[in-house]
């Protein structure tokens, strides 16, 4: 007997009236949405827009949902479609009872971003290194789903941390109690892998979809493993279980993406934000953009294209000489009446000036006009 060991939960369903709730779809729920609420704050700091990873989580969950059960039951076929299958073969629909494919989940569920990623235009690398640790968090919490069904436990052990198992559950062995926890195990790694993603995508600046990859090799590293401790029925090909086979093709595909993603160096597209929007308009004002400016303003641009170059703008004609007030003007030396020209003066005031003295302006007008009707022929 074991000196401690983890005691599985007596039930993974509650009744909420007739509406059952199943332990297993709450914890594929909450991965979900912490997996988002990390997408979206990555994103935003990555300068892409508020919003954008919720959105493309409507186009990844369903999708991700059909890919893991359909990969489960391809790969499982002989549990509801054999001639000794313990299920009925209408229980390949109900993913409540468990049985999702990881590969499948993300496979389809990448496949339903790239739509996503397509109608707003942006990334579907940066939006996959955006996300990988969230996927990590949310397989990580996932697990404890198949903690509250009792399944996919590894093989009997006497360690302090066994896991209780019933023993009328599929895989149990007779007379032994307690199994390594797998679920413990994968989400304990799951953990610490997402926390690695953070750290190597911030410290080497990993772009172009490297930080998905190096998601997808450690993740595969530590699924070999764990696979190998599981008593559950598999397919084996060659010794090794079809999961860990999985795990090692795409653990060299993810190298050999890491290698190849390494040599890209153009921009991934994030999208376009409001705040970058305006900023690569040049700081316009998008209520006042410059082709709808004031009519004033077009004008006042016309008067100085318009204007010869070099030529002063005119001096506003209602205002005085510097020093000169209105009262000196007339009476300094040489001052004219702008209205009445020295070259125009009156003939009686010529004479004026040049006549007798004393002589009133009346005899020097008759004068005058008495000289003039002699000179005219």
């Amino acid at each position: 007997m074991p000196l401690a060991s983890i005691p599985s939960p007596s039930q993974g369903v509650w009744h909420l009236g007739v509406v059952p709730i199943r332990a297993y779809a709450l914890c594929i729920v909450l991965g979900v949405i912490v997996a988002v609420i990390m997408g979206e704050r990555r994103w935003r700091a990555r300068g892409g827009a508020p919003g954008t990873i919720v959105d493309l989580a409507v186009w990844a969950v369903p999708f991700g949902l059909v890919g893991g059960r359909l990969y489960h039951v391809i790969t499982d076929w002989q549990l509801y479609f054999g001639p000794d299958a313990p299920n009925e073969p209408i229980e390949a629909l109900f993913i409540w009872n468990g049985g999702l494919g990881i590969w499948g989940a993300v496979a389809l569920g990448a496949l339903g971003v790239w739509f996503g990623c397509r109608s707003r235009g942006i990334s579907l690398s940066a939006v996959a290194d955006t996300v990988a640790p969230g996927i990590a968090v949310a397989q990580a919490i996932g697990r404890w789903g198949n903690y509250f069904n009792q399944e996919l436990f590894g093989r009997p052990t006497d360690l302090p941390w066994g896991l209780e198992i019933d023993p009328d559950r599929p895989g149990t062995v007779p007379g032994e109690a307690t199994y390594h926890p797998t679920f413990l195990y994968e989400s304990i790694w799951d953990l610490g892998l997402a926390l690695v993603l953070i750290w190597a995508g911030r410290r080497f600046a990993l772009r172009h979809g490297r930080v998905f990859a190096l998601y997808v090799a450690g993740y595969t590293v530590g699924r070999f493993w764990i696979e190998g401790l599981r008593v559950d029925t598999a397919h084996h090909i060659f010794g090794l279980r079809l999961n860990q086979w999985t795990s090692v093709i795409l653990f060299v595909a993810a190298l050999v993406y890491f290698w190849y993603a390494g040599r890209k160096t153009g921009e991934e597209s994030v999208g376009v934000t409001p705040e970058l929007a305006l900023e690569g308009a040049g700081g316009v004002d998008p209520a006042h953009p410059s082709d709808e400016a004031d009519d004033a303003e077009k004008a006042g641009d016309a008067r100085e294209d318009d204007r010869p170059e070099g030529r002063a703008e005119p001096a506003d004609v209602t205002s005085e000489p510097a020093g000169v007030t209105s009262e000196l003007a007339p009476g300094g030396a040489g001052a004219v009446d702008p209205a009445h020209p020295s070259d125009q003066a009156d003939e009686a005031e010529k004479a004026e000036k040049a006549g007798t003295p004393g002589a009133s302006r009346e005899e020097i007008a008759v004068r005058t006009a008495a000289e003039g009707e002699k000179e005219r022929p």
